[in-house]
């Protein structure tokens, strides 16, 4: 459970970025007039290969959803939704952070809790043992004594 809740929010970092850079971009070109220059802009299509764009003032972008899925959203739609996504994923990233603290403090909890334990069963087994061993002692007294 700790495990997945990590993976969990390592990708919720991993993505946090993402969204932020892609509402900065898409930002950026709400800001853009309608009559003005080309932009040259070099993006990334890939971890490691990179292509060059001529951009023209637009209405809408092309959002990657995931699963093989891209869509047209005007720019304040998608300006919308990339706040909605990055509010969210911030929320569940806290969430997460949240839930790990707690099973932290859940598993040490537990651990204290069997440490406990075994020291009570410990202690259980030395006073058994003393308690035989004293038993044993007495027998042998009776089976020492003449009179006995």
């Amino acid at each position: 459970m700790e495990v997945n809740t990590q993976r969990r929010g390592a990708g919720l970092k991993d993505k946090i970025p993402d969204i932020q850079k892609t509402l900065d971009t898409v930002r950026f070109l709400k800001t853009r007039k309608s009559d003005s220059d080309p932009i040259e802009a070099t993006f990334e299509l890939n971890d490691t290969l990179y292509a060059k764009a001529n951009i023209p003032p637009t209405k809408e972008v092309y959002l990657w959803l995931g699963a093989n899925v891209m869509l047209a959203y005007p720019i304040p739609e998608a300006e919308t939704l990339l706040e909605s996504k990055l509010t969210a994923a911030q929320q569940n990233l806290a969430n997460c952070e949240e839930d790990l603290d707690f099973l932290r403090e859940q598993i040490t909890t537990l651990e204290v809790a069997t440490a406990r334990v075994y020291n009570w069963d410990v202690t259980q087994k030395r006073k058994e043992k003393s308690e035989q061993g004293v038993k044993d002692e007495d027998e042998d007294e009776k089976k020492t004594l003449p009179n006995g």
